[in-house]
């Protein structure tokens, strides 16, 4: 016999003292099935602030981590524990490699003053948090990168070029990547470890001037992680509750190409809203997590065998809050 999950979920969802969560790049039909959608910080705090002791996070691994980081009373389950390319692409001994390669260059490490994004393994947070760093969102990087040059220090951004890049372009500043090209820090202000995310990646120039040419009244909007030609080509660039604030707000004849994941877009205004890119920029692992997915999980609770269970152990909890906490003190 077939089980109806939305059906089950509904159900489980009454009974159990739990509170459902989904990312606004989740599908569709799990989306809907969320309490409390948003973006990875923003969820992360309105979990904290729920009173159920339990949460099931619909997103990827390190957005249930920073729910753990933040609440460790919680107990954090994710139907997937689905890990985003980019956060993947730096860990704890690449961070010590980069810090190294600026001391290498003659930057002492008392001089280096670490930002990591929100996108980032709690193991980052932890040692950026050790160092006196921050954590910073794409909605406040601007902020934290200025405060942070306050400091006099360095700044090593990790783990995205992309947005590394763009914020120091919009204030005006020098960055260089490590690994491409000749990147002298002691010549640079932000110096970026060459991370990215590969959905926000398939946006092209040749995108740009198609809909400019089809449409020559239409604005784009882009994500800060899309490469810094393409944002500086866009008329608006922003976080996720940006972009969909600015969408929201355009008059509804105003015709927008919006760049980033595909979920999110097709769900914004309908009639004059597209998705800026010839194929779908669908984040692979965003979508890992069904309906299915989520009722198994539920129902681990229910039968007193909770699985795929977010564990951080106490070191990294608190020198990952700590991260957090600066960058909460700074917003």
């Amino acid at each position: 016999m077939s089980i109806d999950y939305k059906k089950e979920i509904e159900r489980l969802k009454e009974k159990l003292p739990v509170t459902v969560v989904g990312h606004y790049y989740q599908r569709d039909e799990v989306f809907e099935m969320a309490d409390i959608t948003g973006d990875s910080l923003e969820l992360a705090r309105k979990c904290k602030a729920d009173n159920n002791p339990w949460v099931v996070f619909c997103g990827v691994g390190f957005m249930g981590q920073s729910v753990k980081v933040i609440a460790p009373e919680k107990r954090v389950l994710m139907p997937k524990i689905a890990c985003c390319a980019m956060a993947r692409m730096i860990d704890g001994s690449y961070f010590d490699d980069s810090v190294n390669y600026m001391v290498e260059r003659g930057i002492s490490k008392e001089n280096i003053l670490p930002i990591t994004y929100i996108n980032s393994d709690a193991t980052v947070k932890a040692k950026v948090g050790e160092m006196g760093g921050m954590v910073c969102t794409s909605s406040n990087a601007y902020k934290i990168i200025e405060k942070g040059l306050e400091s006099g220090k360095k700044i090593l951004f990790v783990p995205d070029r992309c947005l590394g890049q763009n914020f120091a372009n919009s204030m005006g500043l020098k960055s260089c990547i490590i690994g491409e090209g000749e990147c002298d820090p002691k010549e640079a202000d932000v110096i970026c470890f060459n991370g990215f995310c590969s959905v926000h990646q398939l946006f092209t120039l040749d995108d740009i001037e198609f809909y400019r040419e089809k449409y020559p009244d239409i604005k784009i909007a882009v994500h800060p992680e899309c490469d810094p030609k393409i944002v500086e080509a866009a008329d608006f660039s922003g976080s996720t509750s940006q972009l969909i604030k600015y969408v929201n707000d355009l008059d509804p004849e105003q015709k927008v190409a919006v760049g980033t994941e595909y979920n999110l877009v097709n769900r914004m205004r309908q009639g004059n809203t597209y998705v800026l890119s010839s194929t779908k920029p669908e984040c692979p692992t965003m979508n890992e997590t069904t309906l299915e997915d989520l009722y198994l999980t539920l129902k681990s609770i229910e039968d007193e065998k909770p699985i795929n269970e977010i564990v951080v152990d106490e070191h990294t909890v608190k020198y990952a809050n700590l991260a957090l906490e600066r960058m909460l003190a700074i917003n």
